[in-house]
Protein backbone atom coordinates (compact mmCIF):
# COMPACT_ATOMS: atom_id res chain seq x y z
CA UNK A 1 0.00 0.00 0.00
CA UNK A 2 1.14 3.62 -0.61
CA UNK A 3 0.84 5.90 1.80
CA UNK A 4 -0.47 9.46 0.86
CA UNK A 5 1.61 12.53 1.45
CA UNK A 6 1.31 13.84 4.27
CA UNK A 7 2.53 17.56 5.80
CA UNK A 8 5.26 18.90 5.95
CA UNK A 9 2.60 21.57 7.13
CA UNK A 10 -0.69 20.09 8.37
CA UNK A 11 -3.89 22.00 9.18
CA UNK A 12 -6.57 19.97 10.99
CA UNK A 13 -10.25 21.52 11.28
CA UNK A 14 -13.44 21.01 12.18
CA UNK A 15 -16.68 21.32 14.48
CA UNK A 16 -16.10 22.45 18.18
CA UNK A 17 -15.16 18.65 19.93
CA UNK A 18 -14.73 17.23 16.37
CA UNK A 19 -11.18 15.79 17.98
CA UNK A 20 -9.06 18.67 16.26
CA UNK A 21 -6.48 18.67 19.16
CA UNK A 22 -6.17 15.20 19.61
CA UNK A 23 -6.04 14.38 15.77
CA UNK A 24 -3.01 16.88 15.69
CA UNK A 25 -1.37 16.05 18.55
CA UNK A 26 -1.72 12.47 17.11
CA UNK A 27 0.02 13.28 13.63
CA UNK A 28 2.50 15.62 15.16
CA UNK A 29 4.07 12.82 17.41
CA UNK A 30 4.16 10.22 14.33
CA UNK A 31 5.73 12.74 11.80
CA UNK A 32 7.97 14.21 14.06
CA UNK A 33 6.64 17.66 13.94
CA UNK A 34 5.27 21.16 15.83
CA UNK A 35 1.90 20.84 17.30
CA UNK A 36 0.29 24.56 17.12
CA UNK A 37 -3.09 25.21 18.84
CA UNK A 38 -4.97 28.40 17.53
CA UNK A 39 -6.76 28.40 20.76
CA UNK A 40 -3.47 28.72 22.78
CA UNK A 41 -2.01 31.53 20.74
CA UNK A 42 -5.88 33.33 20.71
CA UNK A 43 -6.89 33.45 24.67
CA UNK A 44 -5.77 35.30 27.22
CA UNK A 45 -7.26 35.44 31.03
CA UNK A 46 -11.01 35.71 31.29
CA UNK A 47 -11.94 34.16 28.05
CA UNK A 48 -10.26 37.32 26.96
CA UNK A 49 -9.37 36.87 22.57
CA UNK A 50 -6.31 38.77 21.50
CA UNK A 51 -7.27 41.60 19.17
CA UNK A 52 -7.27 39.87 15.68
CA UNK A 53 -3.91 41.46 14.06
CA UNK A 54 -2.16 39.82 17.49
CA UNK A 55 -3.47 36.93 16.49
CA UNK A 56 -2.38 37.02 12.78
CA UNK A 57 0.87 37.57 13.70
CA UNK A 58 1.32 35.09 16.46
CA UNK A 59 -0.41 32.35 14.31
CA UNK A 60 2.44 34.00 11.02
CA UNK A 61 5.10 33.42 13.68
CA UNK A 62 4.25 29.98 14.75
CA UNK A 63 4.42 29.02 11.17
CA UNK A 64 7.15 30.80 10.21
CA UNK A 65 9.54 27.93 10.08
CA UNK A 66 8.20 24.47 8.19
CA UNK A 67 7.27 21.28 9.94
CA UNK A 68 3.98 22.05 11.73
CA UNK A 69 0.76 20.34 12.47
CA UNK A 70 -2.01 23.53 13.54
CA UNK A 71 -5.52 23.10 14.79
CA UNK A 72 -8.13 25.22 15.09
CA UNK A 73 -10.85 27.06 12.92
CA UNK A 74 -11.10 30.72 13.22
CA UNK A 75 -11.89 31.42 9.62
CA UNK A 76 -13.11 34.81 10.27
CA UNK A 77 -9.74 35.78 11.89
CA UNK A 78 -7.37 33.92 10.09
CA UNK A 79 -8.63 33.98 6.90
CA UNK A 80 -6.47 31.33 4.22
CA UNK A 81 -3.58 32.72 6.17
CA UNK A 82 -3.24 28.81 7.73
CA UNK A 83 -4.94 27.19 4.37
CA UNK A 84 -2.22 29.10 2.36
CA UNK A 85 0.94 27.56 3.91
CA UNK A 86 -0.77 24.06 4.82
CA UNK A 87 0.49 21.08 2.06
CA UNK A 88 -2.29 18.74 3.63
CA UNK A 89 -5.94 19.75 5.27
CA UNK A 90 -7.69 17.10 7.48
CA UNK A 91 -11.48 18.15 8.16
CA UNK A 92 -12.76 16.36 10.87
CA UNK A 93 -16.32 16.54 9.25
CA UNK A 94 -18.31 14.74 12.11
CA UNK A 95 -22.33 14.84 12.58
CA UNK A 96 -23.80 16.62 15.04
CA UNK A 97 -24.86 13.46 16.93
CA UNK A 98 -21.15 13.34 17.58
CA UNK A 99 -19.67 16.62 18.36
CA UNK A 100 -22.30 17.91 20.10
CA UNK A 101 -22.83 15.06 23.33
CA UNK A 102 -18.75 15.19 23.16
CA UNK A 103 -19.05 19.00 23.87
CA UNK A 104 -21.21 18.63 26.99
CA UNK A 105 -18.83 15.46 27.77
CA UNK A 106 -15.45 17.54 27.80
CA UNK A 107 -17.07 20.70 29.31
CA UNK A 108 -18.31 18.52 32.42
CA UNK A 109 -15.18 16.94 32.88
CA UNK A 110 -12.94 20.53 32.36
CA UNK A 111 -15.40 22.05 34.93
CA UNK A 112 -15.68 19.32 37.73
CA UNK A 113 -11.56 18.47 37.16
CA UNK A 114 -11.03 22.65 37.16
CA UNK A 115 -8.55 21.94 33.91
CA UNK A 116 -6.40 25.01 33.27
CA UNK A 117 -6.80 25.74 29.41
CA UNK A 118 -3.97 27.22 27.55
CA UNK A 119 -2.21 28.14 30.96
CA UNK A 120 -4.89 30.88 31.49
CA UNK A 121 -8.76 29.55 32.27
CA UNK A 122 -10.77 27.07 33.61
CA UNK A 123 -13.93 25.84 31.85
CA UNK A 124 -17.41 27.27 33.02
CA UNK A 125 -19.79 24.37 32.57
CA UNK A 126 -23.02 26.20 32.82
CA UNK A 127 -22.34 28.95 30.25
CA UNK A 128 -22.97 26.27 27.48
CA UNK A 129 -26.43 25.46 28.76
CA UNK A 130 -27.79 28.67 27.67
CA UNK A 131 -28.70 30.01 24.45
CA UNK A 132 -26.30 33.03 23.22
CA UNK A 133 -23.07 33.26 21.82
CA UNK A 134 -21.04 32.40 24.55
CA UNK A 135 -22.25 28.78 24.72
CA UNK A 136 -20.09 26.09 23.00
CA UNK A 137 -23.20 23.97 22.34
CA UNK A 138 -25.04 27.11 20.59
CA UNK A 139 -21.55 28.03 18.74
CA UNK A 140 -21.50 24.25 17.20
CA UNK A 141 -25.12 24.13 16.59
CA UNK A 142 -24.75 28.09 14.34
CA UNK A 143 -21.75 27.42 12.59
CA UNK A 144 -21.98 23.94 11.63
CA UNK A 145 -23.62 24.66 8.35
CA UNK A 146 -21.78 27.83 7.81
CA UNK A 147 -17.76 26.27 8.53
CA UNK A 148 -19.36 23.39 6.43
CA UNK A 149 -19.85 25.22 3.02
CA UNK A 150 -16.82 27.20 3.60
CA UNK A 151 -14.86 23.95 3.74
CA UNK A 152 -16.63 22.22 1.10
CA UNK A 153 -15.90 25.83 -0.46
CA UNK A 154 -11.94 25.32 0.07
CA UNK A 155 -11.82 22.06 -1.06
CA UNK A 156 -13.17 22.21 -4.47
CA UNK A 157 -11.55 25.37 -5.06
CA UNK A 158 -8.76 24.65 -7.94
CA UNK A 159 -6.31 27.16 -6.97
CA UNK A 160 -6.32 25.38 -3.63
CA UNK A 161 -2.41 23.62 -3.01
CA UNK A 162 -3.19 21.74 -0.11
CA UNK A 163 -4.03 18.26 -0.44
CA UNK A 164 -7.35 17.39 1.26
CA UNK A 165 -8.58 14.54 3.47
CA UNK A 166 -12.49 14.38 4.20
CA UNK A 167 -13.21 12.35 8.00
CA UNK A 168 -17.16 12.21 7.93
CA UNK A 169 -16.98 9.25 11.70
CA UNK A 170 -14.80 8.32 14.46
CA UNK A 171 -14.16 5.60 12.67
CA UNK A 172 -13.03 7.05 9.87
CA UNK A 173 -10.83 9.04 11.66
CA UNK A 174 -9.40 6.13 13.51
CA UNK A 175 -8.89 3.87 9.96
CA UNK A 176 -6.92 7.13 8.17
CA UNK A 177 -4.60 7.53 11.19
CA UNK A 178 -3.68 3.61 10.98
CA UNK A 179 -3.46 3.69 7.45
CA UNK A 180 -1.65 6.86 6.73
CA UNK A 181 0.05 7.14 9.72
CA UNK A 182 1.11 4.11 11.39
CA UNK A 183 2.80 4.07 14.32
CA UNK A 184 6.68 3.36 14.23
CA UNK A 185 7.91 0.37 15.56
Amino acid sequence: MTRPAIGPNVRVVGDSCSGKTTLAAAIAARLGLRHVEIDALNWAPGWTEVPRDELRRRVREALAEPGWVVDGNYLSSLGDLTFAAADTVVWLDLPLRVTLPRTFARSWRRWRERELLWGVNRERFWVHLLPWDRSLVWWTLTSHRRRRRAYAAHMADPRQRAGFVRLRSPAAVARWLAEALPPER
